[in-house]
């Protein structure tokens, strides 16, 4: 599932495709919104919220997607003559005279009031891609369940919104942290929170996606995804082991050296 860098620059994508021009094609291809048609309409941009995104229009009305695990918004050119899509994986279609957006494989539509916004939103933490996040709830909320593995609750979206297995585990090596460690253990949450609003945002803002800030393939990470490869640390052989409660256990990369049980 995408995380919260990859879903603030899909947002910038999409405002700056549909930006400023009347919409050619508002297509929602989602059961409970058939018969909704946003031709005519114009976007006044799009934002994302954790791993959500808020396509807001100009008659008052915003469109919330989710990617999911599989989704994805594609952005190209408009063709002419336009392209028929008809393809069962798009979700959706918003297209100008110059750019179109297709929504691909999408886990989540709903088309709501723009002051409704936070009814989609309330069941979900600080958003952790905003400027300033709140750190002070998401600790509140960590601490609400002392016991957890605090691997497991930074997953939570509840907890603190944005975060996925890239980030609960290039956070947690930075701060020598093993994923399993109970949550009434870690000495600094917030700091944990604020490394990931850090490492995120770093992302998102730069040429291309990285939790090291380094771009070079092979090295956009510390530890995810480098099972049986050194640490970058110690050299140690990274694992990876599920984390959380099935059917939702998701991997959890960590080095048993520098992040001791």
């Amino acid at each position: 599932m995408p995380e919260g860098d990859v879903l603030l620059r899909v947002a910038r994508r999409l405002s700056l495709a549909l930006s400023d021009r009347p919409l050619l094609r508002g297509e929602l291809r989602w059961p409970s919104l058939a018969g909704h048609d946003l031709t005519g309409l114009r976007s006044v941009g799009t934002v994302s919220y954790g791993k959500h995104l808020l396509t807001r229009l100009d008659d008052g009305r915003t469109l919330h997607t989710h990617l999911r695990m599989d989704g994805t918004w594609q952005v190209r050119h408009t063709a002419d003559p336009p392209e028929p899509l008809r393809r069962p994986n798009v979700r959706a279609v918003l297209g100008t005279d110059q750019w179109t957006c297709v929504g691909l494989q999408l886990g989540m539509m709903d088309l709501v009031r723009t002051r409704e916004e936070a009814s989609l939103l309330r069941h979900l933490g600080p958003d952790l891609m905003a400027d300033d996040p709140d750190l002070d709830t998401a600790v509140a909320n960590l601490q609400a369940d002392p016991e957890r593995p605090i691997g497991e609750a930074l997953l939570d979206q509840s907890v603190a919104a944005g975060i996925g297995t890239i980030y609960l585990a290039e956070t947690l090596w930075r701060h020598r942290i093993n994923p399993w460690r109970s949550s009434s253990g870690v000495q600094a949450p917030r700091e944990l929170f604020a490394t990931a609003h850090r490492l995120m945002r770093r992302s998102a803002d730069g040429p291309s996606l990285t939790a090291t800030g380094d771009t070079r393939a092979g090295h956009t990470t510390h530890v995810h995804g480098r099972e049986g490869r050194g640490c970058r640390r110690c050299r140690t052989l990274i694992v990876v082991a599920p984390i959380g409660v099935e059917p939702m256990t998701r991997p959890a990369y960590y080095c048993p050296a520098c992040q001791p049980d």
